[in-house]
């Protein structure tokens, strides 16, 4: 997954900014609810609700928070009905584009979805028309073990059970296959790694290479999708060259 390294850098340090201004707590309330309505309300019985909690703790939500999504979920409540509604797109240079939703009015997302695109350039798709680009994968974010060098950690991350490694600071972003990533999460704990993010996401097979204008604008395109409420999560099989994402950060 070398293609793949830099788009994963770029959500990596997207994710530390939105973590500090606190933008995602409704996504991830959201999500805590779905899961426990589909669920159960016990995070250990409950998968998806461990991954969403997991998720939301790794952000730094506070816990009662976290406890009064999860009661609004299980105990079916007052509140309105969310449901998971995953969109396909394009964008510039023809990079493929795949929008995960919790939302409790689909009219409304499919039109904030289908506005963040074409304004800057992209389209909506039908579905499957992306999906096939992705595979879809465990990632789990991992600490590095104080005195601890990067190689004997990669060593220990893949007797893990990881697939595959990328370094990221004192970091590194583990992937598995997607049926695989609680026994994984769980062996890292176990061999004292301090896990801070462990998640299902869509990674490309492929990548495309775009030059300064498409990345402005797809860069545009992420901004504008991940400050929507009822996004939880976008992936797409775009590259950035270095040299270029240097400009556009500048």
């Amino acid at each position: 997954m070398s293609g793949h390294s830099k788009w994963a850098s770029i959500k990596h340090k997207k994710a530390i900014t939105d973590a500090r201004r606190g933008a995602s707590f409704t996504k991830l309330a959201n999500l805590i609810s779905i899961a426990a309505k589909q669920g159960g309300a016990d995070p250990e019985m409950n998968f998806s609700l461990r991954l969403a909690v997991t998720k939301a703790k790794a952000a730094n939500m506070p816990s009662t928070n976290i406890e009064r999504a999860i009661k609004k979920g299980a105990g079916g409540g007052d509140g309105a009905a969310y449901e998971e509604i995953t969109y396909e797109g394009y964008g510039p240079a023809g990079v493929a584009i795949i929008i995960e939703t919790a939302t409790d009015n689909r009219n409304r997302t499919g039109s904030e979805v289908r506005t963040a695109l074409t304004k800057h350039g992209g389209s909506l798709g039908t579905t499957g028309s992306v999906l096939f680009q992705f595979d879809h994968k465990g990632v789990i974010e991992v600490h590095q073990k104080p005195g601890e060098d990067a190689d004997e950690a990669m060593l220990n991350i893949i007797e893990a059970g990881a697939d595959d490694i990328e370094e990221v600071g004192s970091s590194f972003i583990v992937y598995t296959a997607g049926a695989q990533l609680d026994a994984v999460r769980k062996s890292l704990i176990a061999s004292g790694y301090e896990v801070t993010k462990a998640e299902l996401q869509y990674i490309p097979k492929t990548t495309v290479t775009v030059d300064e204008k498409a990345a402005g604008q797809l860069m545009r395109i992420m901004n504008t999708l991940d400050d929507l409420d009822d996004i939880t999560n976008v992936s797409s099989n775009f590259d950035i060259p270095d040299d270029i994402m240097e400009k556009l950060n500048g």
